[in-house]
């Protein structure tokens, strides 16, 4: 099929190929209704904009890039990572902007990825998750000028916008429920060290336990999969001081933790209590259903969507706070056995 050229939508909205321009554009010159015709008929004869021309003209690229640094087989089994994309592009759609997704292996590779694809103007920001403590991206994008806001709490310099939410507050509270249900022997299983959010969450940890006297906590590190998961908490069953109560970071590593404790004859809640640390449906399909730490992700994809956005309309880069997750009790936990 031939391409729709600028003429032929000028041709058929009566219109100058200059005022094609301004509203494809997006530039001032032509009333709104005039603007929002020329795009309707833009739409209709498939016109998309030459990135050479786009490139060119220095106009922007109406696309947002996601480069996400980690293995692919864990997207498609982890729920969070969908959500948070539908999330995304519920706004980033409905301002006519496009989603660029690329997954590769580690920073270094998405640095890469960055770099050429701001060089070749593909796209007008990012979205940047999964942050380190002391992570590469951000000094690069800072570096290149470049729009962008992270999924976690303030890291980056004063180019860098963040939308995040309370770990460490979510994880105390959590503690807290589980003591007053008579829970001494907590552990928790958490995700990648490297992680700021892990490190947030696991210094949380750790902090209120010190708090109601219950010194050396045990934490399990793993990499997020139902795998890790399972061994983590078959080797924390297997102990003779096994804990009554396992708090886990994400819903996928919990489900397994259900699945080894009926497979070792634990009862749950009977004789240990599970949290998984992000809700989803698969939490209430299981039996008995998982306590969870619920959150909405959607607009938590939603509101980095719109600092994004933002952002590249030329307005200063902000930290937008999350509500706290909250804990939704069901019937995987209850009160510790007695001893």
């Amino acid at each position: 099929m031939k391409r729709a050229t600028i003429a032929e939508i000028a041709e058929r909205a009566g219109v100058s190929i200059g005022a094609v321009s301004y509203a494809l554009n997006g530039r001032p010159g032509v009333s709104e209704q005039t603007r929002r015709r020329i795009l309707e008929i833009a739409d209709e004869l498939g016109w998309r904009p030459s990135l050479a021309a786009r490139s060119l003209s220095g106009s922007k690229a109406h696309s947002v890039g996601l480069v996400l640094a980690r293995p692919a087989d864990t997207l498609g089994v982890e729920p969070f990572f969908m959500r948070f994309i539908s999330g995304l592009e519920r706004e980033l759609s409905g301002q006519r902007v496009a989603l660029q997704l690329q997954v590769v292996e580690d920073h270094r590779a998405a640095i890469q990825a960055m770099r050429a694809w701001w060089a070749e103007r593909r796209v007008d920001g990012f979205v940047v998750t999964d942050l380190w403590a002391d992570d590469a991206r951000i000094p690069v994008l800072d570096e290149l000028g470049v729009p962008a806001v992270l999924a976690g709490r303030p890291l980056g310099g004063p180019r860098t916008g963040a939308v995040w939410t309370d770990d460490a507050a979510a994880v105390q509270s959590t503690v807290d429920y589980l003591v007053a249900l008579g829970h001494r022997r907590i552990a928790r299983v958490a995700g990648l060290p490297a992680l700021d959010h892990t490190q947030v969450r696991v210094a949380a940890f750790r902090d209120v336990m010190h708090r109601h006297g219950l010194t050396d906590p045990v934490v399990v590190e793993t990499d997020y999969t139902g795998a890790e998961g399972a061994q983590a908490t078959r080797a924390l069953l297997s102990r003779r001081d096994r804990p009554t109560a396992i708090m886990f970071d994400n819903d996928v590593m919990a489900i397994a933790a259900l699945n080894v404790a009926q497979e070792m004859g634990v009862t749950v809640p009977g004789e240990l209590s599970i949290v998984a640390g992000d809700d989803s449906q698969l939490c209430d399909l299981v039996r008995p259903a998982l306590t969870a730490l619920s959150r909405d992700i959607p607009a938590y994809g939603l509101n980095t969507a719109r600092v994004l956005l933002d952002m590249i309309d030329g307005k200063p880069p902000r930290s937008h706070q999350e509500a706290t997750a909250r804990l939704i009790v069901r019937g995987s936990t209850a009160s510790a056995p007695l001893a």
